[in-house]
């Protein structure tokens, strides 16, 4: 269990970023970047009770220091082809507009600050991400990362996992 410390305000206007942390993670060959302000800590991945009549994306819960923790599996809900758990897939938990909550990745890598300049709009297009998801695409050198606005992505109708995210 790593806990990770928060680090600078965030400055988001019209859609930019200025000098804000991502968590880099892969799902499958994409890399992709969640506000490092959202993260609680990184787990290695538990089994999960799994709960009746949940969607297929919805692995379970966990019990979290007392805390009941929905764990959602991002492979699943991107159709990535089927998860494989092994030592390297790690779960990030979350903490969306006061709800806690648990995401499935392949393995996290690092925490990358990122400048305006390096944040591109992510082009229209067919991706699995909706692009009402996605802040855009981060550039470092030979790197991109695909930029998620993960408290628009779990607070959608389709996760059903937060009635609403306060302002």
């Amino acid at each position: 269990m790593t806990d990770i410390a928060s680090p600078s305000p965030i400055l988001r206007e019209a859609g930019e970023v200025a000098g804000k942390e991502f968590l880099a993670f892969t799902l499958g060959q994409e890399e992709y970047g969640i506000d490092i302000l959202r993260v609680q800590e990184i787990r290695g991945y538990e089994p999960v009770t799994r709960i009746a009549n949940a969607p297929d994306f919805i692995k379970g819960v966990v019990n979290l220091r007392g805390i009941i923790v929905p764990v959602v599996d991002m492979r699943i809900k991107f159709s990535l082809g089927s998860p494989t758990y092994d030592q390297f897939t790690v779960v990030i938990i979350l903490n969306i507009g006061g709800r806690v909550m648990g995401m499935v990745v392949d393995s996290v890598s690092d925490v990358t600050t990122l400048s305006p300049e390096q944040v591109k709009p992510a082009p229209e297009m067919g991706t699995t991400f909706d692009s009402d998801y996605l802040i855009g695409l981060g550039t470092l050198n030979e790197r991109m990362l695909i930029l998620v606005d993960i408290d628009k992505l779990m607070s959608s109708p389709e996760m059903g996992l937060i009635e609403k995210i306060a302002a």
